[in-house]
């Protein structure tokens, strides 16, 4: 179904932002109020007029006109606390609060809170005192030379002085407003060619700016705009919307100047034209906290630049009613023409205001989008029209006089490689071991065997990486662990020989350095080589331009150990037929298997973010990323013993192919898969994959992160050494096999899976998939039994899913609860609703829209109208504080204790037309005490409501219960409950 937006403004702004949103397939229509010439219908785009100051009567004109989204364009209704109401009153807003809106609306509080946060601004100082303000400007020891009013002034509240005399004019002319003074700053806001004549709320815009490299762009993101959201969020005040910084680049870096609170103008029509993205999906998706999963796109190769048109006499006094001629051309030309100031008088479009209109290009580049700018407002004719010609000359002229390309043009930053060496050095010291002192820095790095206590050596040599796990690290950007397992992979490989560790060098390979997640990589690969007992003696940094994409790396790792001639492993003339197989225990899936991993959880309901059940906070990519166990100081003293004939990693390839590797042609294992413990992720992969035992068993190491082969007759007395550091299990034997036969068998392994099938893993798909979509309505201020069907429902469990949660009341706390557990909320007030059933119909189109599929009552305390009744028969649930059909109606307590029965409880029903008269469903029983109040007996009751309603939704979500033939319950008898 096609949706309707209400778009807000009169302006160049709100006719770009209707001009694009009517491109989205979801979009039937864009009303704009008041708007201008250009949005009279334009399409589907058209006029309403609907005061924008009466809120109340706002909401109610988006209700009737099933308005899905309203865009506010400029900053007064903003400040005015439009989204704030609108929002209240149900109605989707894409902008930010009032209190969110101050960065823009106060000065004051923009300037306080970016200090607050360490985000880079001016020296600044605010006055309501003239001539204070004057002597601050007299006696800064920087030039105090721009003067801004606290407060919305249109784009027009700056003074760019040119001496102290000038600036102190300037205080005198806005004195009634607070003032703050800031380093100069000249952007296009000068009304005429070369940045001379007044200031203006804007003459023009160009996109991009060639001026600002990635660097630059990258810092000001970072440093600015991310610290300014996050600090939004940290005071509790989130921010939604457009966030546009008015930004001055400095010796120190770039500052903030201002905040916008929405798009600018003319800002706003240079930069639509470029959004390959549907401008409506990104709206919801950040409205809806999703913004992440519809990040915007942008048109490639291109450039825009819009130029102004202005009244005669503008940013002062200007004549009105002057016909434009023209526009049709413009068009021809392929140029977008966006209206302002303009109107409709007797057939014709005139001017209506001191901006009038803009014109945008859109070209391969900036030059040839200025001049066909430039052809464009040339062609439209009104009397005294006034616009500039050099939109972008900077720009033009930087691209002229370019600079010859450097290594870091080119995407390779040596000073931040150099940063990193520095940050990491302290942490690769901290390996240093006998033999080695891990100083990087040099050419190569040095290690002394008999410093190490070597006499007759063999060096043993392994290299690995960590595989796909990388992508789950990078998407759940978690890089502090992955270290830890590019070290295990190497130095429990090298085990295998019965080797020691000595030291290990890495290999970091990217497209473009970010010097933190390098930091944090490295970091996991210093500790991890403590934890194995070498030294992190080097390694390599690469950064590659076009291998790889933002935010990817790549891991390669390289150890390097010894062992002393006479106790290498395997000894193999030493395996017989009858030697006890000992399992140490794995950490999880360690780092193979991956490829197979990712695949089953994009094919699962789940995501990386998808909570574990019974892990408190873990999710499923945190227990993915669960690091590979370092086995190398564990069980070095073991494998040195003599008693130890073989060790085996099982890495790649899992039991099935790992195990051969240690074991002579003539003899193989089999192993007992109930013998050791099985981690439930293997389960979870097992069902949910839909894997074979021979897959299972030929790609992870089902638990098993190495085996040891041990003489049968001491295997008790090694597993006793091996469970001092590690859980380890005895879980096969060596037997001969022929030639033709598999040289591993691992016997029970579907039972083993089977048996240890986690709920919170296994179940979580299958519910996900077969979730039943609730809406719970309420009304009281508390929401208990809100609290208890959220909490429910979240367990794996649950066939529910509350995606919505409605009140008639704003402000309440089960809203905040609501939100808090990441449940979307809609406030639908019935006091603008003329009746019960003008009310139901509103809140069912809400319904409609979140695809509900039954709704939970929780203390809603209004009666429904029939016909929502009869629409949502069988669908809505409500509980009632006592045994019904006894004691019916709101004093059920009271009716309960004056009665004198000695047992009370509570019931969930359907909900029919007569009150407390539905089928029901669950009911518990609750002992009336001595001495009972109605407050006592009240709060008893409560308890059992908590548990009674989460049973009744389950019964009724899992299609165990429904409501049959004459209003009657059906009971799904295959269902046990």
């Amino acid at each position: 179904m096609a949706d309707q937006v209400l778009v807000i403004g009169s302006g160049g702004r709100e006719h770009a932002l209707a001009w694009k949103l009517t491109q989205s397939p979801h979009i039937k229509q864009v009303l704009v109020t008041p708007g201008n010439a250009g949005t009279a219908g334009d399409g589907k785009i058209s006029n309403s007029v609907i005061s924008i100051d009466d809120h109340v009567a706002l909401a109610q004109f988006c209700r009737d006109h099933e308005i899905r989204l309203v865009v506010i364009g400029p900053e007064v209704p903003l400040a005015a606390g439009i989204v704030d109401d609108l929002t209240a009153a149900g109605v989707r807003c894409f902008g930010p609060t009032a209190k969110a809106a101050q960065l823009e609306s106060s000065k004051s509080f923009s300037k306080a809170f970016l200090d607050r946060h360490g985000i880079p601004t001016a020296r600044w100082k605010a006055f309501t005192s003239p001539k204070e303000a004057c002597s601050f400007i007299t006696n800064a020891d920087f030039p105090a030379l721009v003067v801004k009013a606290s407060g919305l002034a249109a784009g027009k509240g700056v003074i760019v002085a040119s001496n102290k005399e000038e600036a102190c004019k300037a205080v005198h002319e806005i004195m009634q407003f607070v003032i703050h003074i800031q380093l100069w700053l000249i952007d296009h806001k000068r009304l005429m060619d070369g940045d001379e004549g007044p200031n203006t709320g804007g003459m023009g815009a160009y996109s991009p700016a060639p001026q600002i490299s990635k660097d630059l762009f990258l810092k000001i993101r970072d440093t600015i705009l991310q610290r300014t959201v996050d600090g939004m969020k940290k005071e509790g005040v989130p921010y939604t919307g457009v966030l546009y910084a008015g930004l001055m680049l400095t010796r120190d870096g770039p500052k903030v100047l201002e905040f916008n609170c929405r798009f600018g103008d003319p800002e706003c029509q240079v930069i639509l034209p470029l959004l390959k993205s549907d401008l409506y999906e990104i709206m919801q998706a950040t409205i809806n906290t999703r913004l992440s999963s519809s990040m915007p796109v942008w048109f490639e190769d291109s450039a825009a630049v819009t130029v102004v048109m202005a009244s005669e006499g503008y940013p002062g006094t200007y004549a009105k009613g002057l016909e434009i001629t023209g526009l049709a051309k413009a068009k021809e030309l392929g140029l977008e023409v966006f209206h302002a100031g303009t109107a409709i008088k007797d057939g014709k479009v005139v001017t209506n205001g001191g901006r009038v209109l803009t014109v945008t290009a859109i070209k391969e580049d900036l030059m040839s989008a200025l001049e066909e700018a430039n052809k464009g407002v040339a062609t439209i004719q009104f009397k005294g029209a006034i616009y500039r010609k050099d939109i972008g000359y900077r720009a033009i002229a930087f691209l002229r006089h370019s600079r010859g390309l450097t290594y870091k043009n080119s995407g390779v930053d040596i000073a931040a490689g150099n940063t990193l060496v520095q940050k990491i050095k302290p942490l690769a010291a901290a390996t240093s071991r006998s033999g080695c002192n891990a100083e990087l820095g040099g050419f190569a790095g040095l290690f002394d065997l008999k410093a190490a206590g070597y006499e007759d050596p063999i060096l043993v040599s392994g290299t690995d990486g960590v595989g796909t796990k990388l992508k789950i690290a990078q998407v759940c950007k978690k890089h502090d662990t992955i270290g830890q397992d590019l070290v295990a992979m190497c130095v429990n490989d090298i085990l295998a020989q019965g080797a020691e560790p000595l030291f290990f060098l890495d290999y970091f390979a990217c497209g473009k350095l970010d010097i933190e997640v390098a930091q944090a990589v490295i970091a996991g690969i210093a500790e991890a080589c403590k934890k194995a007992g070498c030294a992190l003696l080097g390694g390599e940094t690469a950064e590659m331009p076009g291998m790889y994409l933002p935010g990817e790396y790549d891991l390669a790792g390289f150890a390097v150990g010894a062992v002393e001639r006479g106790q290498m492993l395997p000894q193999l003339e030493r395996i017989t037929d009858g030697d006890a197989v000992i399992g140490i225990a794995s950490s999880g899936v360690h780092s193979n298997g991956f490829s197979l991993v990712r695949k089953i959880v994009e094919k699962s309901s789940l995501d990386f973010s998808s909570p574990v059940s019974g892990s408190g906070d873990q999710t499923l990519g945190e227990l993915l990323l669960t690091p590979t166990k370092i086995y190398s100081k564990t069980l070095l003293h073991v494998l040195r013993s003599e008693h130890v004939k073989a060790y085996a990693h099982i890495t790649g390839g899992g039991l099935l192919e790992n195990i051969p590797r240690i074991l002579p042609a003539s003899l193989g294992v089999v192993l007992d898969a109930r013998s050791w413990k099985m981690p439930e992720i293997f389960s979870w992969l097992h069902n949910e994959g839909n894997l074979s035992e021979e897959e299972m068993a030929r790609t992870f190491n089902c638990g098993i992160g190495a085996i040891l082969v041990v003489q049968k007759d001491v295997v008790q007395q090694v597993l006793k050494d091996v469970q001092r550091h590690e859980e380890a299990w005895v879980i096969g034997r060596v037997v001969s096999v022929c030639t033709d036969s598999a040289c591993v068998k691992v016997n029970h392994l579907m039972q083993a899976l089977q048996a240890n099938r986690s709920l919170s893993l296994h179940k979580c798909h299958v519910f996900v998939l077969q979730k039943c979509r609730v809406c719970i309505i309420y009304s009281c201020f508390l929401g208990t039994n809100l609290e208890a069907l959220i909490t429910s429902t979240k367990k794996p469990t649950s066939y529910a899913q509350i995606v919505l949660v409605i009140s008639n009341k704003a402000g309440v706390e089960g809203l905040r609860k609501s939100e808090r557990a990441g449940i979307p909320t809609k406030v639908v007030d019935h006091k603008l609703y003329a009746s019960r059933t003008e009310f139901d119909n509103a809140v069912d189109k809400v319904l409609e829209e979140f695809s509900v599929e039954l709704i939970c009552l929780a203390g809603f305390m209004r009666i429904l109208s029939g016909p929502f009744v009869k629409k949502w028969d069988g669908k809505i649930l409500n509980i009632h504080p006592s045994l019904l059909p006894s004691f019916k109606g709101a004093n059920a307590h009271k009716l309960v204790l004056e009665a004198g029965v000695r047992v009370t409880g509570c019931t969930v029903h359907f909900v029919a037309e007569e009150v407390d008269a539905g089928a029901i469903i669950f009911q518990e029983a609750v002992p009336v005490k001595v001495g009972d109040t109605v407050e006592t007996l009240s709060e008893r009751v409560k308890e059992a409501e908590h548990r009674a309603f989460p049973a009744a939704l389950q019964l009724v979500a899992s299609g165990a219960v429904r409501v049959g033939e004459a209003g009657r319950v059906c009971w799904n008898v295959k269902e046990k409950y």
